[in-house]
C-alpha cells in the first residue's frame, strides 16, 4: 500500500486502518458483513493491546499485552486466509494485508521472546 514502515505501532495502526478500507470492499452478504466486523475488531484490538503493552508497568504485563497482541493478529490472519479462500473483497488489498500480517505475527512474537529471556 506504502512505503515500509520500521514502527510497530506505526504499522499496527496503518494495519488496522487498512483493514477497514478493505472491509468497504466486502459485499454486504451474511459473510461479507460477519468477516468484516471480525477482522476490523482483531486487528483493531492487536493495535490498541500493544499501545497499552508500551505503557506497562511490568514486563509481566508487557508479556501479557503483547500475548492479546499476537493472538490479535493471528485471529485476523485466519479471517483473512478465510476470505482468500472464498475470493472476497478486493484482491490486491486482501494480498497485501495477507503478506503484511505474516510479517507483523512473527515480529510481536519475538518481542514477547526477546521479553521472556531478558527476565531470565
Amino acid at each position: 500500500m506504502k512505503e515500509k514502515l520500521y514502527n510497530l505501532e506505526e504499522r499496527l495502526v496503518r494495519f488496522a486502518g487498512e483493514v477497514i478500507n478493505f472491509c468497504n470492499s466486502l459485499p454486504k452478504s451474511q459473510s461479507g458483513l460477519y468477516y468484516s466486523d471480525q477482522i476490523m475488531r482483531s486487528s483493531g484490538s492487536a493495535a490498541l493491546n500493544y499501545g497499552e503493552a508500551q505503557g506497562a508497568n511490568t514486563s509481566k504485563d508487557f508479556i501479557h499485552k503483547m500475548s492479546i497482541v499476537l493472538k490479535e493478529l493471528k485471529e485476523t490472519r485466519v479471517s483473512l486466509k478465510i476470505l482468500n479462500y472464498v475470493n472476497q473483497g478486493e484482491e490486491e488489498k486482501r494480498n497485501w494485508l495477507l503478506k503484511e500480517v505474516n510479517e507483523l505475527v512473527p515480529i510481536s512474537a519475538k518481542m514477547i521472546l526477546n521479553k521472556k529471556r531478558a527476565n531470565s
